[in-house]
């Protein structure tokens, strides 16, 4: 006979917790995965693990706003006849046309243009308006080819070869048939409202030698005027940082699992993939092995949210970072002002993922008129101009008060770590100590 003492409240189990028993009886009922945008939602060592060390009397800091320090940064200039120059190393990343609607992708590129920086276009191609807000448009080469002509990669400023996601590393994408409106279906050649999934490898190579034959074509298309990204998911990124470098690209963006996706398997945005804060130093200790460091250029995404992550993300070694879910909260998305919308979706405000079913009520993931005719795409420019400012301001802080006068001065050397998992994915000494996990000795 057992015997349960009332006063002791009933314990339930970590592994099999509410979502996974939710989840379970979700998958029983349908016979399907679950779809869902945005990025992962496990807690994972991020920035928020690092502390900057600023300077006292062993370092000389810089004073307030009256000594300069320098936020610029040159993307492509290894290659490109053409490199490109920001005013800020704060990047937007690739968002299409399809995932978004167009009041969104025009929000973006003004709010870019703005703040002097960069916009990238997403799968599925350029549209008119996107290039005519956007100073400085980068222009993703998918291996869906959805939108892709020459026309296109000539008006572009930059070419991104998209290689890999951090959402979905080895993973293609998808866009579901209610999204596939009458301008989507044509400028993707597909049928409208039908389903959409891109392949998860380019169609025309099978290894890294076929990516430095796909560079020169785009080189040759572009008369080389154009920098040439690749972007791969955060897996492998020693290996794939140097594979890219020696295919000849001028730059090497690298997404981590805290990066978000417009839609894919929620089984694949939570266990495939690095952290952020795990594929940096790897991805720079290739570049210094090759002799490449600062000259080709390293664009770290997924997850940034602050100036703080933006010095963080430098101080490791990156060049710049690109942002995409916090520019779309920025924009409006997941604002709790329609929150009695969201509730009527079955979701709340802040966790809102539901991108892939088109009825964001912010009119931001959406390609239904009159939801997407909610976004000002002229106010909403604004808000993220704000928005870029503010971390930009924020990183140039923490770079003074470290005594450095250009963002890209910050150095491993300026950071601490609080936890011993930061500590090793960063290779930083953990506080208090000299040591990191790996290192050797005290």
């Amino acid at each position: 006979m057992s015997y349960h003492n009332p006063l002791t409240p009933p314990r339930k189990s970590a592994t099999f917790d509410d979502h996974t028993l939710a989840e379970i009886r979700r998958a029983a009922a349908t016979g399907i995965y679950d779809i869902r945008g945005a990025g992962t939602k496990r807690k994972v060592p991020h920035f928020d693990d690092l502390l900057f060390l600023g300077a006292s009397i062993s370092r000389y800091p810089l004073e307030g706003y009256r000594e300069k320090c320098d936020t610029t940064v040159v993307l492509g200039s290894r290659f490109a006849k053409k490199p490109i120059t920001l005013k800020t190393p704060i990047t937007i990343a690739g968002m299409s046309f399809g995932a978004l609607s167009g009041n969104a992708k025009e929000a973006l590129g003004r709010g870019a243009t703005l703040a002097g920086t960069s916009t990238t276009t997403g799968d599925g191609g350029m549209t008119d308006e996107e290039r005519g807000h956007s100073q400085t448009l980068v222009y993703q080469y998918l291996p869906s080819r959805y939108g892709m002509n020459p026309k296109d990669l000539r008006r572009a400023d930059a070419i991104e070869v998209v290689v890999g996601q951090g959402a979905k590393p080895g993973g293609g994408g998808m866009l579901l048939g209610q999204k596939i409106s009458d301008r989507v279906a044509h400028m993707r050649n597909l049928p409208k409202g039908i389903d959409q999934r891109s392949a998860c490898r380019h169609p025309d190579w099978t290894g890294p030698d076929d990516l430095e034959i796909k560079i020169m074509e785009l080189r040759e298309i572009t008369d080389w005027e154009k920098p040439i990204y690749v972007k791969v998911g955060g897996a492998r990124p020693y290996y794939d940082t140097a594979l890219a470098v020696k295919a000849g690209a001028d730059v090497v963006v690298l997404d981590g699992m805290q990066g978000g996706t417009a839609a894919t398997q929620d089984v694949f945005i939570e266990n495939v993939g690095m952290p952020t804060l795990a594929c940096i130093r790897p991805a720079v200790q290739a570049l210094q092995d090759l002799g490449m460091h600062r000259k080709v250029q390293l664009v770290i995404s997924g997850g940034i949210r602050s100036g703080a992550d933006v010095a963080k993300a430098l101080a490791l070694g990156a060049d710049a970072v690109a942002i995409g879910t916090a520019a779309l909260v920025a924009i409006g998305d997941n604002d709790p002002r329609w929150e009695e919308e969201y509730q009527k979706l079955g979701t709340t405000a802040g966790a809102y993922d539901d991108w892939h079913e088109g009825k964001d009520p912010a009119g931001i993931t959406t390609q239904d008129p009159e939801l997407a005719a909610r976004l000002d795409p002229v106010a909403a420019g604004r808000r993220l101009a704000n928005y870029l400012k503010v971390m930009t301001l924020e990183a140039q802080t923490i770079a003074r008060a470290c005594g450095k006068n250009h963002l890209h001065n910050l150095e491993p050397e300026d950071l601490c770590a609080l936890t011993m998992e930061a500590a090793a994915m960063a290779q930083i000494p953990l506080a208090g100590t000299s040591w990191y996990p790996g290192k050797g000795g005290y």
